[in-house]
């Protein structure tokens, strides 16, 4: 049950191309975004169409994978946990940011794709 406190799986396609950033230890870490779609009917009976976007960073050999094999529209799905850090912007007021740290990534779609 413990692995189930703070887990995150989703399922999208990525909207721009992953920034992969080498890092003075050694060390990669990717950053990209991911689009998930939820279709649903609104009260009139239309179909609706609602997008949510998700802030991913991975790290080590997960980053590799996504610098190798991920670009902007790829279909991805990834596992991980959510992470808050805050920062102090040049205003000097603090900022919190919620992203999803990814621990997994499986490509999915058409291997033509990307």
């Amino acid at each position: 049950m413990n692995t189930l406190k703070n887990h995150v799986q989703l399922i999208g396609n990525v909207g721009q191309e992953p920034q992969i950033t080498n890092l003075e230890n050694g060390k990669k870490v990717a950053r990209l975004s991911i689009a998930t779609n939820e279709h649903y009917k609104n009260n009139d009976g239309e179909k609706v169409q609602a997008t949510e976007w998700h802030t991913v960073v991975a790290w080590g050999k997960t980053a590799e994978i996504i610098e190798n094999y991920v670009g902007k529209g790829k279909e991805i799905a990834i596992m991980g946990k959510l992470r808050t850090r805050t920062y102090t912007n040049n205003d000097g007021n603090q900022r919190y940011v919620t992203e999803v740290e990814a621990s997994e990534i499986l490509l999915l779609g058409n291997k033509s794709d990307n």
